[in-house]
Protein backbone atom coordinates (compact mmCIF):
# COMPACT_ATOMS: atom_id res chain seq x y z
CA UNK A 1 0.00 0.00 0.00
CA UNK A 2 1.82 3.07 -1.06
CA UNK A 3 -0.75 5.82 -2.17
CA UNK A 4 -3.09 7.86 -0.82
CA UNK A 5 -5.68 6.49 -2.94
CA UNK A 6 -4.83 2.63 -2.52
CA UNK A 7 -5.50 3.37 1.75
CA UNK A 8 -9.08 5.01 0.85
CA UNK A 9 -9.93 1.76 -1.05
CA UNK A 10 -8.70 -0.20 2.39
CA UNK A 11 -11.36 1.82 4.23
CA UNK A 12 -14.54 0.45 3.97
CA UNK A 13 -16.59 3.28 5.34
CA UNK A 14 -16.03 5.27 2.27
CA UNK A 15 -17.98 2.45 0.04
CA UNK A 16 -20.81 4.66 1.64
CA UNK A 17 -19.34 7.80 3.70
CA UNK A 18 -17.44 10.72 3.07
CA UNK A 19 -15.92 10.67 6.77
CA UNK A 20 -13.68 13.56 7.39
CA UNK A 21 -13.43 13.26 11.41
CA UNK A 22 -10.17 11.33 11.96
CA UNK A 23 -9.25 14.06 15.00
CA UNK A 24 -11.88 12.51 16.99
CA UNK A 25 -11.37 9.14 15.82
CA UNK A 26 -9.90 7.54 12.29
CA UNK A 27 -11.14 4.31 11.07
CA UNK A 28 -8.69 1.99 10.32
CA UNK A 29 -7.64 0.09 7.16
CA UNK A 30 -8.16 -3.72 6.34
CA UNK A 31 -4.69 -4.44 7.27
CA UNK A 32 -4.42 -3.18 10.32
CA UNK A 33 -8.04 -4.76 11.60
CA UNK A 34 -6.87 -8.07 10.20
CA UNK A 35 -3.94 -8.05 12.33
CA UNK A 36 -5.53 -7.24 15.31
CA UNK A 37 -8.03 -10.20 14.25
CA UNK A 38 -5.25 -12.31 14.27
CA UNK A 39 -3.47 -11.11 17.02
CA UNK A 40 -6.91 -12.22 19.00
CA UNK A 41 -6.90 -15.68 17.30
CA UNK A 42 -3.29 -16.13 17.92
CA UNK A 43 -3.57 -15.43 21.53
CA UNK A 44 -6.57 -16.67 22.58
CA UNK A 45 -6.15 -20.30 20.72
CA UNK A 46 -2.81 -21.07 19.93
CA UNK A 47 -0.44 -19.52 22.37
CA UNK A 48 -2.02 -21.31 25.41
CA UNK A 49 -0.20 -24.22 24.45
CA UNK A 50 3.06 -22.77 23.36
CA UNK A 51 4.87 -19.98 24.14
CA UNK A 52 1.74 -19.12 26.75
CA UNK A 53 -0.79 -16.37 26.83
CA UNK A 54 1.73 -13.72 28.87
CA UNK A 55 5.21 -14.55 26.81
CA UNK A 56 2.88 -13.96 23.32
CA UNK A 57 1.41 -10.55 24.53
CA UNK A 58 4.92 -9.63 26.21
CA UNK A 59 6.11 -10.05 22.87
CA UNK A 60 3.64 -8.25 21.04
CA UNK A 61 4.06 -5.46 23.85
CA UNK A 62 7.99 -4.97 23.11
CA UNK A 63 7.37 -5.15 19.62
CA UNK A 64 4.50 -2.15 19.94
CA UNK A 65 7.06 -0.15 21.87
CA UNK A 66 9.93 -0.73 19.98
CA UNK A 67 7.90 0.64 16.72
CA UNK A 68 6.33 3.58 18.39
CA UNK A 69 9.67 4.69 19.79
CA UNK A 70 11.28 4.20 16.39
CA UNK A 71 8.06 6.46 15.06
CA UNK A 72 8.44 9.24 17.35
CA UNK A 73 12.26 9.24 17.71
CA UNK A 74 12.80 7.96 20.80
CA UNK A 75 14.22 4.81 22.62
CA UNK A 76 12.43 2.00 23.48
CA UNK A 77 12.99 2.07 26.98
CA UNK A 78 10.93 5.62 26.71
CA UNK A 79 8.24 4.23 25.78
CA UNK A 80 4.94 3.19 27.70
CA UNK A 81 2.34 1.22 26.49
CA UNK A 82 -1.01 3.32 27.25
CA UNK A 83 -4.94 3.19 26.64
CA UNK A 84 -5.01 6.51 25.60
CA UNK A 85 -3.72 10.01 25.60
CA UNK A 86 -5.64 10.66 28.75
CA UNK A 87 -4.32 7.32 30.26
CA UNK A 88 -1.34 8.59 29.81
CA UNK A 89 -1.91 12.31 30.73
CA UNK A 90 -3.26 11.21 33.89
CA UNK A 91 -0.41 8.58 34.61
CA UNK A 92 1.89 11.77 35.06
CA UNK A 93 -0.44 13.78 36.49
CA UNK A 94 -0.58 10.70 39.59
CA UNK A 95 3.40 10.13 39.53
CA UNK A 96 4.21 13.39 41.04
CA UNK A 97 4.17 14.35 44.70
CA UNK A 98 1.25 17.17 45.26
CA UNK A 99 1.19 19.29 47.56
CA UNK A 100 -0.98 22.22 48.64
CA UNK A 101 -0.12 25.49 46.23
CA UNK A 102 1.64 23.98 44.12
CA UNK A 103 0.75 24.89 40.34
CA UNK A 104 -0.08 23.57 37.35
CA UNK A 105 -0.46 25.55 34.07
CA UNK A 106 -2.51 24.98 30.82
CA UNK A 107 -3.73 26.61 27.98
CA UNK A 108 -7.14 27.88 27.48
CA UNK A 109 -7.46 25.71 24.13
CA UNK A 110 -6.79 22.20 25.49
CA UNK A 111 -8.76 19.31 25.04
CA UNK A 112 -10.56 17.58 28.42
CA UNK A 113 -8.41 15.25 28.51
CA UNK A 114 -5.48 18.51 29.63
CA UNK A 115 -8.25 20.40 31.65
CA UNK A 116 -10.04 16.89 33.75
CA UNK A 117 -6.88 15.95 35.57
CA UNK A 118 -5.80 19.43 37.15
CA UNK A 119 -9.27 20.14 38.28
CA UNK A 120 -8.72 16.97 40.10
CA UNK A 121 -5.90 18.19 42.01
CA UNK A 122 -7.52 21.82 42.86
CA UNK A 123 -9.17 19.31 45.15
CA UNK A 124 -5.32 19.02 46.94
CA UNK A 125 -5.37 23.03 46.80
CA UNK A 126 -3.36 22.79 44.09
CA UNK A 127 -3.79 26.23 42.17
CA UNK A 128 -4.40 26.08 38.00
CA UNK A 129 -3.62 28.78 35.80
CA UNK A 130 -4.55 29.62 32.79
CA UNK A 131 -2.33 30.60 29.97
CA UNK A 132 -4.68 32.65 26.95
CA UNK A 133 -4.60 31.87 23.61
CA UNK A 134 -5.62 34.11 20.30
CA UNK A 135 -6.92 32.08 17.19
CA UNK A 136 -4.70 29.67 18.10
CA UNK A 137 -1.71 31.16 19.00
CA UNK A 138 -0.24 31.03 22.63
CA UNK A 139 0.23 34.48 24.60
CA UNK A 140 4.04 34.29 25.21
CA UNK A 141 4.19 37.02 27.66
CA UNK A 142 1.02 35.79 29.23
CA UNK A 143 2.37 32.06 29.42
CA UNK A 144 6.27 33.25 30.96
CA UNK A 145 4.40 34.81 33.82
CA UNK A 146 2.19 31.78 34.38
CA UNK A 147 4.89 29.71 34.26
CA UNK A 148 7.37 31.71 36.42
CA UNK A 149 6.91 29.86 39.44
CA UNK A 150 4.63 26.40 38.58
CA UNK A 151 5.33 22.44 38.86
CA UNK A 152 3.99 21.32 35.72
CA UNK A 153 2.82 22.96 32.58
CA UNK A 154 0.55 20.59 30.14
CA UNK A 155 0.10 21.90 26.64
CA UNK A 156 -0.93 20.64 23.03
CA UNK A 157 1.18 20.44 20.11
CA UNK A 158 -0.96 20.82 17.69
CA UNK A 159 -4.34 22.19 18.97
CA UNK A 160 -7.77 20.20 17.91
CA UNK A 161 -9.52 22.96 17.55
CA UNK A 162 -7.77 25.52 15.52
CA UNK A 163 -5.36 23.13 13.87
CA UNK A 164 -2.08 25.65 14.49
CA UNK A 165 1.06 24.10 15.98
CA UNK A 166 2.35 25.44 19.02
CA UNK A 167 6.02 26.38 19.51
CA UNK A 168 6.91 23.36 22.07
CA UNK A 169 10.08 23.81 21.83
CA UNK A 170 10.59 26.88 22.95
CA UNK A 171 7.86 27.00 25.54
CA UNK A 172 9.69 23.84 26.95
CA UNK A 173 12.83 25.70 27.65
CA UNK A 174 10.49 28.61 28.80
CA UNK A 175 9.02 26.40 31.27
CA UNK A 176 12.62 24.79 32.30
CA UNK A 177 14.34 27.75 32.81
CA UNK A 178 11.33 28.59 35.12
CA UNK A 179 11.93 25.10 36.84
CA UNK A 180 9.11 23.12 35.84
CA UNK A 181 8.43 19.78 34.06
CA UNK A 182 6.39 19.99 30.91
CA UNK A 183 4.05 17.37 29.71
CA UNK A 184 2.87 17.41 26.11
CA UNK A 185 -0.66 16.12 24.61
CA UNK A 186 0.69 15.27 20.85
CA UNK A 187 -2.30 13.32 19.81
CA UNK A 188 -3.24 15.42 16.65
CA UNK A 189 1.03 14.76 15.33
CA UNK A 190 1.70 11.62 14.65
CA UNK A 191 0.21 10.27 11.43
CA UNK A 192 -0.24 13.80 9.67
CA UNK A 193 3.90 14.48 9.49
CA UNK A 194 7.04 13.13 10.73
CA UNK A 195 8.36 14.65 13.99
CA UNK A 196 11.07 13.94 16.66
CA UNK A 197 10.07 14.05 19.90
CA UNK A 198 13.10 14.43 21.60
CA UNK A 199 13.46 17.75 19.77
CA UNK A 200 11.09 19.43 22.18
CA UNK A 201 13.15 18.66 25.01
CA UNK A 202 9.54 17.56 26.80
CA UNK A 203 9.88 16.11 30.07
CA UNK A 204 7.02 13.28 28.64
CA UNK A 205 4.24 13.54 25.68
CA UNK A 206 1.07 11.68 25.34
CA UNK A 207 -0.03 9.98 22.44
CA UNK A 208 -2.23 7.46 21.12
CA UNK A 209 -2.83 5.40 17.71
CA UNK A 210 -6.48 5.78 17.15
CA UNK A 211 -6.54 8.78 15.52
CA UNK A 212 -4.35 9.43 12.33
CA UNK A 213 -2.30 7.01 13.44
CA UNK A 214 -5.13 4.75 11.99
CA UNK A 215 -4.87 2.15 14.24
CA UNK A 216 -7.62 1.32 17.01
CA UNK A 217 -8.82 2.41 20.30
CA UNK A 218 -6.57 1.17 23.33
CA UNK A 219 -3.32 1.68 21.48
CA UNK A 220 -2.18 4.34 23.56
CA UNK A 221 1.49 5.33 24.04
CA UNK A 222 3.70 7.73 26.44
CA UNK A 223 6.97 8.92 26.09
CA UNK A 224 8.94 9.86 29.11
CA UNK A 225 12.07 11.51 29.16
CA UNK A 226 15.14 9.42 30.24
CA UNK A 227 16.75 12.36 32.38
CA UNK A 228 13.43 12.77 34.20
CA UNK A 229 11.75 9.18 34.60
CA UNK A 230 14.06 7.75 37.52
CA UNK A 231 12.06 10.82 39.38
CA UNK A 232 8.57 9.84 38.50
CA UNK A 233 6.73 6.94 41.01
CA UNK A 234 3.84 6.10 39.22
CA UNK A 235 0.65 6.69 41.33
CA UNK A 236 -0.43 2.91 40.11
CA UNK A 237 1.77 0.07 40.05
CA UNK A 238 1.08 -3.52 38.91
CA UNK A 239 3.58 -6.71 38.20
CA UNK A 240 3.99 -5.01 34.28
CA UNK A 241 5.48 -1.89 36.80
CA UNK A 242 7.67 -3.38 38.52
CA UNK A 243 11.22 -5.41 37.98
CA UNK A 244 10.67 -7.14 40.83
CA UNK A 245 8.57 -7.66 43.76
CA UNK A 246 10.04 -8.75 47.46
CA UNK A 247 12.95 -10.36 48.35
CA UNK A 248 16.82 -9.05 49.30
CA UNK A 249 16.75 -7.04 46.02
CA UNK A 250 14.07 -4.86 46.45
CA UNK A 251 13.83 -1.03 48.25
CA UNK A 252 11.78 -0.09 51.52
CA UNK A 253 8.63 -0.19 49.55
CA UNK A 254 8.30 -3.98 49.35
CA UNK A 255 9.27 -3.15 45.13
CA UNK A 256 11.27 -2.22 42.50
CA UNK A 257 10.38 -0.39 39.70
CA UNK A 258 10.88 -1.16 36.00
CA UNK A 259 13.91 1.11 34.78
CA UNK A 260 12.39 3.47 32.07
CA UNK A 261 9.02 4.43 30.65
CA UNK A 262 7.98 0.77 31.03
CA UNK A 263 7.20 1.00 34.90
CA UNK A 264 3.99 3.33 33.79
CA UNK A 265 2.78 0.29 32.40
CA UNK A 266 -0.30 -2.01 35.02
CA UNK A 267 -1.98 -5.13 34.18
CA UNK A 268 -3.19 -7.43 31.90
CA UNK A 269 -4.44 -5.71 28.67
CA UNK A 270 -5.44 -6.83 25.15
CA UNK A 271 -2.29 -7.54 22.69
CA UNK A 272 -4.20 -6.45 20.07
CA UNK A 273 -4.66 -2.65 20.03
CA UNK A 274 -0.60 -2.88 19.83
CA UNK A 275 -0.20 -5.60 17.52
CA UNK A 276 -2.42 -2.78 15.56
CA UNK A 277 -0.04 0.04 16.31
CA UNK A 278 2.27 -1.68 14.55
CA UNK A 279 0.79 -2.80 11.54
CA UNK A 280 -0.57 0.99 11.66
CA UNK A 281 2.42 2.33 11.65
CA UNK A 282 4.29 0.16 8.75
CA UNK A 283 1.11 1.62 6.51
CA UNK A 284 1.48 5.02 7.06
CA UNK A 285 5.97 4.60 6.72
CA UNK A 286 4.44 2.39 3.16
CA UNK A 287 2.91 5.60 1.81
CA UNK A 288 5.48 8.02 3.31
CA UNK A 289 4.94 10.90 5.72
CA UNK A 290 6.00 13.58 3.34
CA UNK A 291 3.76 12.06 1.29
CA UNK A 292 0.89 12.19 3.67
CA UNK A 293 1.46 15.70 4.95
CA UNK A 294 1.66 17.27 1.61
CA UNK A 295 -1.66 14.93 0.45
CA UNK A 296 -3.42 16.99 3.76
CA UNK A 297 -1.78 20.28 3.02
CA UNK A 298 -3.23 19.84 -0.72
CA UNK A 299 -6.85 19.33 0.77
CA UNK A 300 -6.85 21.88 3.49
CA UNK A 301 -5.91 24.48 0.84
CA UNK A 302 -8.95 23.32 -1.30
CA UNK A 303 -11.14 23.38 1.56
CA UNK A 304 -9.81 26.59 2.98
CA UNK A 305 -10.21 28.35 -0.77
CA UNK A 306 -13.61 27.73 -0.76
CA UNK A 307 -14.77 29.11 2.48
CA UNK A 308 -15.74 32.70 3.04
CA UNK A 309 -13.76 34.69 5.03
CA UNK A 310 -15.51 35.48 7.32
CA UNK A 311 -16.59 31.98 8.13
CA UNK A 312 -12.96 30.95 8.78
CA UNK A 313 -11.69 29.78 12.45
CA UNK A 314 -8.49 27.89 11.58
CA UNK A 315 -5.37 29.93 9.66
CA UNK A 316 -6.16 30.61 5.97
CA UNK A 317 -2.63 28.75 5.55
CA UNK A 318 -3.37 25.61 6.66
CA UNK A 319 -1.12 24.23 9.21
CA UNK A 320 -2.87 20.70 9.41
CA UNK A 321 -5.64 18.41 8.44
CA UNK A 322 -7.52 20.40 11.07
CA UNK A 323 -9.87 23.50 10.02
CA UNK A 324 -12.36 24.69 11.18
CA UNK A 325 -15.09 26.87 10.34
CA UNK A 326 -17.96 29.23 11.77
CA UNK A 327 -21.54 28.32 11.34
CA UNK A 328 -25.14 29.73 12.08
CA UNK A 329 -26.22 25.83 13.76
CA UNK A 330 -23.36 23.49 14.35
CA UNK A 331 -25.46 21.01 15.54
CA UNK A 332 -28.22 20.80 12.65
CA UNK A 333 -25.09 21.21 9.91
CA UNK A 334 -23.47 18.63 11.19
CA UNK A 335 -26.61 16.10 10.79
CA UNK A 336 -27.64 17.54 7.72
CA UNK A 337 -24.29 16.75 6.36
CA UNK A 338 -24.40 13.14 7.07
CA UNK A 339 -27.62 12.83 6.12
CA UNK A 340 -28.60 14.49 2.90
CA UNK A 341 -24.68 14.69 1.62
CA UNK A 342 -23.05 11.69 3.24
CA UNK A 343 -20.09 13.79 5.09
CA UNK A 344 -19.31 13.38 8.61
CA UNK A 345 -17.94 16.38 10.08
CA UNK A 346 -17.83 17.15 13.92
CA UNK A 347 -18.94 20.31 15.98
CA UNK A 348 -16.72 21.81 18.94
CA UNK A 349 -17.73 22.95 22.46
CA UNK A 350 -15.44 25.77 21.56
CA UNK A 351 -14.93 28.11 20.42
CA UNK A 352 -18.57 28.07 19.77
CA UNK A 353 -20.45 27.72 16.75
CA UNK A 354 -18.01 25.98 14.55
CA UNK A 355 -17.63 22.72 13.04
CA UNK A 356 -14.56 20.77 12.08
CA UNK A 357 -13.44 18.56 8.75
CA UNK A 358 -10.48 16.54 9.74
CA UNK A 359 -8.41 15.77 6.40
CA UNK A 360 -6.42 13.01 6.13
CA UNK A 361 -4.41 10.61 3.86
CA UNK A 362 -7.35 8.63 2.85
CA UNK A 363 -9.81 11.80 1.56
CA UNK A 364 -9.74 12.97 -2.04
CA UNK A 365 -10.59 16.14 -3.54
CA UNK A 366 -14.20 14.92 -4.11
CA UNK A 367 -14.81 14.81 -0.46
CA UNK A 368 -14.04 18.20 0.01
CA UNK A 369 -15.81 19.19 -2.81
CA UNK A 370 -18.67 17.64 -1.11
CA UNK A 371 -18.46 19.12 2.10
CA UNK A 372 -18.67 22.75 0.37
CA UNK A 373 -21.28 21.92 -1.85
CA UNK A 374 -23.28 21.25 1.39
CA UNK A 375 -22.33 24.12 3.55
CA UNK A 376 -23.03 26.37 0.87
CA UNK A 377 -26.53 24.74 -0.04
CA UNK A 378 -27.40 23.88 3.80
CA UNK A 379 -26.29 27.94 4.51
CA UNK A 380 -23.63 28.81 6.62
Amino acid sequence: MTTPAEVRESVPIFDETRYLNTGASGPSPRPVVERAQETIEAHEWESAADPGPYPYAFGVYEDARADAASFVGADADEIALTQSTTDGINRIACALEWEPGDVIVRTDLEHPAGILPWERLERQDCEVRVAPTIEGRIDRDAYRDAVADAKLVCLSALTWNYGTHLPVTQLVEEAHDAGARVLVDAVQVPGQCEFDVSEWGADAVAMASHKWMLGLWGGGFLYVNEDVVDELHPGQIGYRSVASSGGADSDEDGYELKRGAARFEIGTTNPAPYAALSESIELLESVGLDTIESHIHELSTRFVDGVPEERLVSPREPESGLVTVRVDDPEETVERLREEYGVVVRSLPYPEGVVRASLHVYNDASDVDRLLEGLDEIGW
